[in-house]
C-alpha cells in the first residue's frame, strides 16, 4: 500500500506578490468587484443593525425582552440564536442571487 505524504506532490514554495506588480482589471471585472463590495457592505451594515438592535432592545424594552417564552427561552435569546442565524442564511441567499444576477448580466452585456 502506497504512503501518503508531502512527497507525492510537487512542491512549490509559496512566496509574496506586490500588488503593484499585478496588472490591472479589466474594466468588466473592476466592476463586478465594486459592485461586490456595495453589496457586501450594504449586507454587512444590514446584520450590524440587527445584531445591535438586541442590547437596545434589552435597554429600552426589558419587559418584552426578557419575557419567557418556550421552555424559559426569552424573546432576547430566541432573537440571538434562531432569528440571527436565519437572517444570516437569508443574507447569504440574498447575496449570493445578486453575485448571479449581476454575473448574468455582464455575460450578456460582454456578448
Amino acid at each position: 500500500m502506497a504512503e501518503v505524504g508531502s512527497h507525492d506532490y510537487d512542491y512549490v514554495e509559496a512566496g509574496t506578490i506586490d500588488v503593484k506588480d499585478l496588472p490591472p482589471l479589466d474594466a468588466t471585472t473592476n466592476k463586478i468587484m465594486k459592485d461586490e463590495f456595495t453589496t457586501g457592505l450594504g449586507l454587512s451594515i444590514f446584520y450590524f443593525i440587527l445584531i445591535f438592535s438586541i442590547p437596545v432592545m434589552n435597554w429600552f424594552a426589558p419587559a418584552f425582552a426578557f419575557k419567557k417564552i418556550w421552555g424559559g427561552m426569552t424573546v432576547t435569546w430566541f432573537v440571538t440564536t434562531i432569528v440571527m442565524m436565519a437572517m444570516a442564511f437569508i443574507i447569504a441567499y440574498v447575496h449570493t442571487a445578486m453575485y448571479e444576477k449581476r454575473l448574468k448580466q455582464y455575460d450578456i452585456a460582454n456578448k
